[in-house]
């Protein structure tokens, strides 16, 4: 419920409290979010909204007390002189209880109440595991722009320098006008993909700003030792783990719970119902001349009732039939979405488990691939000087080498940000989380948005 809000709150105010007022990290981020969110802060106020559900459901087994007044004034004139004066007040005031003792309908209401609350507390606390994934996903996707527009920028530089190169080597003669051509056509293209990938960073900024409310122009990177393992366990492990904590089933079970305690409601609309009541009355009654020329007194009077009441519905016009069928239709579709939540949710944990231990493997083979190129394109351009190779075997084997370089990037983020969503899956995902994360991230004055 609130618990998670404000475990997340006082865990993030420690971290933020021992960490130097630097760069953004991922902590404080995360706790302008928690603040700022929009999304977050409208399910908050839903949740609020739900929790009223149980007052108004308590209401109807409480007792009732109402007080009641009136007065009026009783004028008596000859006809055609009409006044207030002279006239006779009187007035009276009654206290009236309720309480019902029997009504089945308005317990087991109730009772599906407090199940909804519990419903929604768990949905508020998913809201903000939801969070956490939008939050981290805009950070990385920030530092993944980042890195996708320096290696774009260096692939430029190099493509710069190719040209110019091409271009002196031409000029004495050494290579023909064609390869000044290709060279030329690979800068361009570099400088192409520089200017979408600065537009790209912007975007990816404009994104983090827009779950803050702030913009974040200096943020910190993941540190190059971050460690790189297969998630813990087996698969079974974790699918049964997930059928146990996921929020979203924890909030269908819940809600398959309020619907049968609905159902039980509607079924005792046809039982009768008992209910205590008692009243107070004290009226003043002033003295004169009744209308059939009696002489009545003036006096105060005080009474007391006390009843006891039953009620048996006998017909409604069908009406309470229809709404104990309608309550065994909502039954039937809360239990069949629970069915499809628990499917959907052992296919989505085995999906992120499989993720997490994919992305571990090919960040290995990634990290090799670069190696690779490089040695290639050293290779490669000792070759064209020597005249065994030609300008588009260089220019290829450059590419290739930036292109491993950006996915090593993108396959780093992709584990960090799967990691967390396996975690999300099984329930599993708390602040803890992100304060561990964030040990792994360091300053960098290269992080300045464009």
């Amino acid at each position: 419920m609130g618990r998670f809000t404000q475990g997340l709150g006082f865990a993030l105010c420690l971290s933020i409290s021992s960490s130097p007022a630097m760069a953004d990290d991922l902590v404080s981020i995360l706790d302008l979010a928690m603040r700022n969110d929009p999304t977050l802060r409208q399910a908050e106020a839903q949740f609020k909204s739900g929790e009223t559900f149980l007052d108004q459901g308590r209401a109807a087994l409480l007792p009732t007390v109402s007080l009641r007044g009136g007065t009026n004034r009783q004028t008596s004139n000859q006809a055609g002189d009409f006044s207030y004066k002279p006239g006779q007040n009187s007035h009276n005031y009654s206290l009236n209880v309720s309480q019902a003792l029997f009504n089945l309908n308005a317990w087991y209401t109730y009772e599906s109440a407090k199940l909804q609350v519990r419903a929604g507390a768990i949905q508020l606390a998913s809201q903000e595991q939801n969070l956490i994934i939008r939050v981290a996903s805009a950070y990385f996707n920030v530092l993944r722009a980042i890195d996708d527009l320096e290696t774009r920028r260096q692939e430029e530089e190099a493509a710069q320098r190719q040209f110019e190169q091409t271009e002196q080597r031409e000029e004495v003669g050494l290579i023909a006008i064609t390869e000044v051509y290709e060279s030329q056509a690979a800068y361009d293209l570099a400088r192409n993909n520089t200017i979408i990938a600065e537009d790209t960073l912007a975007t990816a900024y404009e994104a983090l700003e827009a779950i803050t409310g702030q913009p974040h122009p200096n943020i910190d990177v993941l540190r190059e030792d971050f460690p790189i393992n297969p998630a813990e366990g087996s698969m079974q492990t974790w699918t049964q783990q997930a059928l146990d904590t996921n929020l979203a089933l924890v909030a269908a079970r819940y809600n398959l719970e309020a619907e049968q305690e609905n159902l039980k409601a509607a079924k005792s609309n046809h039982l009768p119902t008992i209910t205590a009541s008692g009243s107070f009355n004290h009226n003043v009654i002033p003295g004169g001349q009744t209308a059939d020329g009696a002489l009545r007194s003036s006096g105060a009077t005080d009474g007391s009732t006390l009843s006891l009441s039953i009620t048996i519905p006998l017909f409604t016009g069908g009406g309470t039939s229809a709404r104990r069928r309608a309550a065994e239709y909502d039954v039937i579709a809360q239990q069949e979405g629970l069915n499809l939540t628990r499917r959907q949710t052992t296919q989505d944990v085995r999906n992120a488990f499989r993720k997490v231990n994919t992305d571990a493997l090919v960040i290995a083979q990634r990290q090799q691939a670069i190696t690779s190129a490089r040695s290639a394109l050293e290779a490669i351009e000792v070759g064209y000087e020597v005249g065994t190779r030609n300008i588009v075997d260089v220019l290829q084997a450059r590419q290739q080498l930036f292109v491993a370089l950006r996915n090593y990037s993108d396959a780093r983020y992709n584990y960090v940000v799967d990691t967390l969503l396996l975690k999300q899956v099984t329930g599993l995902l708390t602040p803890q989380d992100i304060i561990d994360l964030n040990e792994w991230l360091e300053a960098e004055s290269a992080t300045a948005a464009p």
